[in-house]
């Protein structure tokens, strides 16, 4: 019996070996065999509201976008697990996904949420080979916000669960709110030509296991969304809005294929609710909030070409490449959003630099 046993364990050793991969029971998720190359959360109080929200109550939606690296030796077939604050009030998933690649849209997963452990459970498409990045989305709504009267404050708190080499952290304050306090101070704000403030967060070499907290204030009176108070307001009859509003922009867009799945009828790159609400940000922020976990980090970690030594001439030759197409790219995509070229015209251009 013994050695029938020891027989079974050394097939499974060998198995293991020879096939070079590893699961993971559940919840045994080895964080730290998984850090995060990013991580981009966007807090946005009172931007939108999910279906069969109570009435009369704000709801925080967060966005969590993160980018994993596979350090732990072999290629990985088990689930991957997300902490997100399931005991706050109202709290419901609202979209996980991954990113098979930049160039492509986004595949929903299913999931399981864990309330005991307070994460969120999904297993990829596809095995995380070994040293290989894995993209994904975690949207998520609750209701932490205090009220009283006209003002509203809540924290919202993050706790790294790997080692992460940048975090950033966007704050959308609610359109028409008023004498808003953020706690630490952004790094930068920018407000919208519809008037709404972002604040911008950046955070290098985070460890595992750390805090970050961000406690907000603001005055506003009800509880209509920023996307419904967006939606009846005209952009400037302009070149780069003619008027129209930003939801038309951005389903005008999405219709076309802009960010799409193929034409499958199902959500656009982070949902349909999520991609006008991405989109939406795009617009009222004047910038790109979310465009692709690799442009996004060739854009910022890179905003020019380092110098090449000799030894890595073809190499910054072609990291140089690779920022200034993400450049054209990203700007392709804002005149397409701001309707200066057609849906046509966009993926012609952008088949050239890909």
């Amino acid at each position: 019996m013994f050695n029938k046993i020891l027989s079974v364990v050394l097939g499974a050793v060998i198995a293991l070996s020879v096939n070079g991969t590893v699961t993971n029971a559940e919840g045994s998720f080895p964080t730290d065999k998984f850090p995060y190359q990013e991580m981009q959360i966007q807090v946005m109080p009172e931007f939108d509201y999910p279906e069969n929200w109570p009435k009369e109550e704000p709801s925080l939606l967060v966005g969590l976008y993160g980018t994993i690296t596979n350090k732990s030796g072999q290629d990985y077939t088990g689930k991957i697990e997300v902490p997100v604050p399931v005991k706050e009030k109202d709290f419901q998933i609202y979209l996980v996904a991954e990113f098979p690649s930049p160039e492509e849209p986004e595949v929903q997963r299913p999931y399981e949420v864990d309330k005991e452990r307070g994460v969120v459970t999904f297993q990829p498409q596809k095995p995380i080979k070994k040293d290989a990045a894995y993209s994904f989305v975690v949207e998520y709504y609750s209701n932490p916000i205090a009220v009283k009267d006209s003002q509203k404050n809540f924290t919202y708190e993050y706790k790294t669960p790997s080692a992460v080499e940048t975090i950033d952290v966007i704050v959308y304050a609610p359109l028409k709110s008023t004498d808003i306090v953020m706690d630490p101070k952004p790094s930068s704000t920018q407000k919208s030509e519809y008037g709404e403030q972002i604040a911008f967060y950046q955070q290098k070499g985070v460890k595992q296991g750390d805090a970050l907290k961000y406690a907000v204030s603001y005055k506003k009176e009800g509880n209509a969304s920023t996307l419904s108070m967006v939606d009846t307001s005209k952009a400037p009859n302009d070149e780069n809005h003619s008027g129209q509003t930003a939801t038309d922009q951005v389903t005008g867009a999405a219709n076309n294929g802009s960010g799409g799945n193929g034409g499958n009828g199902d959500r656009p790159i982070i949902g349909a609710a999520g991609g006008t609400i991405i989109g939406v940000s795009i617009i009222i922020a004047g910038m790109f909030v979310f465009f692709g976990f690799k442009n996004k980090a060739d854009n910022r970690n890179n905003p020019t070409p380092q110098k090449k030594t000799k030894e890595k001439k073809s190499a910054g030759k072609q990291e140089k490449k690779n920022v200034s197409n993400a450049d054209e790219i990203k700007e392709l995509r804002k005149k397409l959003l701001n309707g200066k070229i057609d849906q046509e015209a966009y993926e012609e251009q952008v088949k050239k630099l890909i």
